[in-house]
């Protein structure tokens, strides 16, 4: 929705897949740390392979995250940089921004907050998962309330999407207000 009122919006996923694309040095020390199993037989990395080791296993996870969060934060910096001269908003879509300890250096943290049962049934609908998988994702994150405690915004989201849309506005103004 930010997007589609002029955001620039820089995806933590995105970016997290591009800091393992094959060939890339975050490639082959996901693979040094995790395996030959973690690799697809095209040469990509099986993320279900690795989401099986790490999901399960905090120090694993921890071990992912040393290798991919410096990369992705590099990722991040050369796409900002094009904007910093610029009145333009940028928004780092990064689910993961306060486990990593770095939602100090953003201007304003906005958190989008939803009940377990409404994330468990997206994390079904949108990306496949069982409700076991999408349950254990949802544990192995830093629980909403620690993330709602230090936000700036927090946007609620636990109904329609057009119920999101006066929050998105108030939000979207705000964001103007500041980047001019």
């Amino acid at each position: 929705m930010l997007a589609e009122r002029g955001a620039v919006v820089i995806d933590a996923d995105d970016l997290a897949r591009r800091a393992v694309e094959p060939g890339s040095p975050g490639l082959e020390r996901v693979v040094d740390a995790f395996g030959p199993g973690v690799r697809a037989s095209d040469g990509s990395l099986d993320r279900e392979a690795v989401a099986a080791k790490v999901f399960a296993d905090p120090d694993a996870r921890r071990t992912l995250e040393s290798i991919t969060h410096p990369e992705v934060f590099r990722l991040y910096r050369d796409e900002v940089d094009r904007y910093r001269e610029t009145d333009r908003v940028v928004v780092f879509d990064a689910p993961l921004i306060v486990e990593t300890g770095a939602a100090d250096g953003f201007d304003l943290l906005v958190v989008v907050s939803a009940s377990e049962d409404a994330q468990v049934k997206r994390l079904m609908a949108d990306r496949g998962m069982s409700e076991l998988a999408a349950r254990d994702r949802i544990a192995s994150q830093l629980p909403l309330e620690d993330k709602v405690r230090v936000a700036d915004v927090v946007i609620r989201n636990d109904g329609a999407v057009d119920e999101l849309v006066p929050q998105v506005d108030e939000l979207w103004a705000q964001l103007q207000r500041r980047a001019s």
